[in-house]
């Protein structure tokens, strides 16, 4: 088990550190035909050599090996990759460091992220594992139904329709009946909060959460099925147990694979780009 997390991380590593290097190459390249990007922070205005110079220097690109096609730019690739682990990110266009900024967003994005897992994970195995079990029926049909519908309606259009349309509201709903300082109208604030970041995040991420939740619920359901339809399970009842610890010990068990692989690239798409709810 120690080797094959090893050998997997291994690959990890190795993988990332290619899609680097052939980022990099495709950048060198660009720069090479194209000419110095350095013009483009000036956007129409003409710019001085100085201030392209300063430019340059600024953002690593007064290597000499830039005005040479072919030269794939090592030295700026090692450098880079060793300002990298010391924790160096460099800065963005307007001079602020990445660090800061993604040390802005991450507790924000996890804050997020964890409610909309939480809801998708609930209504995706519940949903997924009534359908199942009752294959065929009303409820059956209605929860497909459902999850289709969901999937057809676009994130965007329910986030603006909830803030526009119903947050607004009841957010003077709840201010009304329960006033200005109590929980209720933090969770239908429009706006985020930085002073009560989990309230004004909940709802939100239900949301999210519902949305992502119809393929989700559709992979529950299919796995699902199929462990209905195996010979362990029909084992299992022959011997007399219950079907409630067949359900639970023989169906769900068995069908976690591919859930347990959704779940990992839910992770995955998660982490991948944080954005602040303030910036956003």
């Amino acid at each position: 088990m120690g080797r094959y997390i090893a050998r997997r991380l291994a690959q990890a590593v190795g993988t990332l550190l290619l899609v680097m290097f052939v980022l990099h190459l495709l950048t060198t390249v660009a720069i090479q035909l194209n000419g110095t990007p350095a013009q483009a922070f000036f956007g129409d205005r003409a710019a001085s050599p100085a201030q392209i110079a300063s430019v340059e220097r600024r953002f690593n690109l007064d290597d000499p090996c830039f005005d040479q096609v072919g030269n794939p730019c090592l030295g700026p690739f090692v450098e880079r990759l060793g300002q990298y682990a010391r924790g160096d990110l460099g800065t963005n266009l307007r001079g602020r460091e990445v660090t800061d900024i993604v040390a802005a967003a991450a507790p924000n994005t996890l804050r997020l992220f964890s409610v909309v897992l939480v809801t998708w994970l609930a209504l995706g195995m519940l949903l997924g594992s009534a359908a199942a079990r009752w294959r065929g029926s009303f409820g059956d049909h209605g929860i497909r139904l459902s999850s289709v519908l969901i999937d057809a309606f676009p994130v965007f259009v329910l986030l603006v329709v909830y803030r526009y349309v119903v947050a607004v509201p009841l957010n003077r709903w709840s201010e009304q009946t329960f006033g200005e300082n109590s929980w209720p109208p933090y969770w239908f604030k429009p706006s985020f909060d930085p002073s009560h970041p989990w309230a004004t995040i909940v709802v939100p991420g239900i949301l999210l959460g519902l949305a992502g939740s119809a393929a989700f619920i559709r992979l529950v359901r299919a796995s699902q099925l199929e462990s209905y339809q195996g010979d362990h399970v029909r084992t299992a009842r022959s011997k007399g147990l219950g079907e409630r610890r067949v359900v639970l010990h023989h169906v769900v068990r068995n069908s976690s694979v591919p859930v347990v692989t959704a779940i990992g690239l839910a992770f995955v798409e998660g982490s991948a780009a944080p954005s602040s709810p303030r910036e956003s």
